[in-house]
C-alpha cells in the first residue's frame, strides 16, 4: 500500500495511473476508520481502478475547539487496517500545511437553501469547512468518481452543490449508511462513547424507524412530538434537533404532501458526544 503525505507525490503517482487510462475513485474521511468507511472504498473498488483514501481532520469545518481537539487521530492503526483489506489502494494522509498552504481559512460559499438548516443552522460555518477541503481535496486527486455516505446526507447534497458551483468534472456517489449491530449509524464519534452510551445511542435509530413507520397517518406536529417524549425520557440521550424534510431540497416540511420524497433527521448529544443520523421516509 501506497502512503503519501505530499502533493507532487500523489499528482506525480495518478499522472501515471490516468495515462494508463485508469479509472481513479476518491473517499474522502477524517480518519479513524471503520467498517463504514470500508464500505465505501469496497464500493470505490467497483466502479474505479485505482483508490485515494485521503485522511485529513480538517479544521475548518468545526465550529467547537473541544470537539477538534478531542476528535480520534489514529493514521497508524488506520493505515495497517487498510493494507491488511486493500494493499493496493493509495492513502494520502496530508498535513494542514499541505492542505492549507497560506492561510488556515474556508473559503465562504452560497450553498443556498441547503446549507440553512440543520447542520448548516446548529454549526456555523461547518459547510464552508467542508466545502472548502473537499474542493482541495477534488481539484488535487481528480477522481473519476468520488464517494460519500448518506449518515451525512445534508453534506452528500451540499457537495453535489459545490461540484456545480465549481464545475468539477467528478462524478458523486452516494453510499448507503453503515449501521453497528444495535442501528446506531458507524461514525468515528462512536469510539468516544462509553459502553453504555453507545448501547442506549440505539434509540437514535429506533426512533426514526418508528417516525418511518407512522408516516402518513400521523402529522409532522404528531411525529415531532413523539421523538421529543422519546428524547425526554431517555436518561442517556438530549436532541438537539428532529427534523422531517424535503429529500431533495432540505426544507423542513409542515405538512406531506404527494409526490415529495421525504426524509427525516435527528442530531443527539450522548454527554459531549454529538451524533446524527436519517432515514427515507417514502
Amino acid at each position: 500500500m501506497h502512503i503519501i503525505h505530499e502533493r507532487e507525490s500523489l499528482e506525480n503517482q495518478l499522472s501515471a495511473k490516468r495515462k494508463a487510462g485508469k479509472k481513479i475513485g476518491l473517499v474522502p474521511t477524517m480518519g479513524a476508520l471503520h467498517a463504514g468507511h470500508l464500505s465505501l472504498v469496497e464500493k470505490a473498488y467497483t466502479t474505479t481502478d485505482v483508490v485515494v483514501i485521503s485522511i485529513f481532520v480538517n479544521p475548518t469545518q468545526f465550529n467547537n475547539q473541544n470537539d477538534l481537539a478531542n476528535y480520534p487521530r489514529t493514521l497508524k492503526k488506520d493505515s495497517e487496517l487498510l493494507a491488511k483489506h486493500y494493499p493496493d489502494c493509495i492513502l494520502f494522509a496530508p498535513s494542514e500545511q499541505t492542505m492549507y498552504s497560506e492561510k488556515l481559512q474556508a473559503h465562504p460559499y452560497e450553498f443556498g437553501p441547503l446549507a440553512n438548516y440543520m447542520e448548516g443552522q446548529f454549526r456555523q460555518g461547518h459547510f464552508d469547512g467542508v466545502g472548502t477541503i473537499v474542493n482541495k481535496l477534488l481539484r488535487l486527486v481528480q477522481p473519476d468518481y468520488a464517494f460519500f455516505g448518506e449518515k451525512d446526507y445534508q453534506q452528500l447534497l451540499i457537495i453535489k452543490k459545490l461540484v456545480e458551483i465549481e464545475k468539477l468534472p467528478v462524478t458523486i456517489i452516494p453510499c448507503a449508511i453503515s449501521r453497528e449491530k444495535n442501528g446506531l449509524a458507524r461514525s468515528s464519534r462512536n469510539e468516544l462513547l462509553t459502553t453504555e452510551q453507545r448501547e442506549r445511542a440505539s434509540l437514535i435509530f429506533q426512533s426514526l424507524q418508528g417516525v418511518k413507520q407512522k408516516f402518513g397517518t400521523k402529522s409532522v406536529i404528531e411525529l415531532s412530538a413523539d421523538i421529543e417524549k422519546e428524547f425526554k425520557n431517555s436518561a442517556i440521550l438530549e436532541l438537539e434537533y428532529f427534523i422531517i424534510a424535503n429529500a431533495a431540497t432540505l426544507e423542513p416540511a409542515t405538512k406531506i404532501e404527494a409526490k415529495i420524497k421525504y426524509r427525516a433527521f435527528i442530531a443527539a448529544y450522548a454527554g459531549e458526544v454529538r451524533l446524527i443520523d436519517n432515514i427515507a421516509l417514502n
